[in-house]
């Protein structure tokens, strides 16, 4: 059974940084495409940035310039470093696996970003 687990959220002051970890279990963790989600208060889910296999990334406009999203596949561990944080980066951000069709989150980490 697959299993993310974040960390790394917490409160920081705009224009901070804060970097999030995800660790997974369960699967062969080098295949899958990995991938943070945020979603903010009254908001849907949406995409902040993913990292195949391969190692190939892709951002969120919102995101470009500001997050970098790693791996470690030794340690099954992706990364998600977040600079030059505001406001509107609040929310629960959320881990999430893929492979083959199938799909798996962790709970969670929430950042709140003050003004």
């Amino acid at each position: 059974q697959v299993q993310l687990v974040e960390s790394g959220g917490g409160l920081v002051q705009a224009g901070g940084s804060l970097r999030l970890s995800c660790v997974g279990s369960g699967g062969r963790f080098s295949l899958f495409t990995m991938g943070w989600y945020r979603q903010g208060p009254g908001k849907t889910r949406e995409l902040v940035a993913f990292i195949s296999s391969s190692g190939s990334t892709n951002y969120a406009d919102s995101a470009k310039g500001r997050f970098t999203i790693s791996r470690d596949n030794a340690k099954n561990t992706v990364f998600l470093q977040m600079n030059s944080l505001k406001p509107e980066d609040t929310g629960v951000y959320l881990c999430n696996g893929r492979y083959i069709g199938n799909y798996y989150w962790g709970q969670g980490t929430q950042v709140t970003v003050s003004s």
